[in-house]
């Protein structure tokens, strides 16, 4: 397990879904393919609405420009 993993495992363990926005922004950074970087751009999509993070428009808009997500 590397760095990044742990802290994301704390963070699911700490229920800190601000942290986990972050995290997995962090993770789609250093994504190997699109594919992996849409995952995990989708996981911090979901945990930005559900604590109402000011980056949650941010991150939908980039994945509708990856077209993994339609427009409103």
């Amino acid at each position: 397990m590397n760095e990044l993993e742990a802290r994301l495992l704390a963070a699911h363990a700490a229920g800190d879904g601000k942290a986990m926005v972050a995290l997995y922004c962090e993770a789609a950074e250093a994504a190997p393919s699109e594919d992996e970087r849409a995952f995990f751009l989708t996981q911090a999509h979901v945990f930005a609405m559900e604590t109402a993070h000011p980056d949650a428009a941010r991150l939908r808009d980039t994945l509708v420009e990856m077209g993994r997500e339609t427009p409103l």
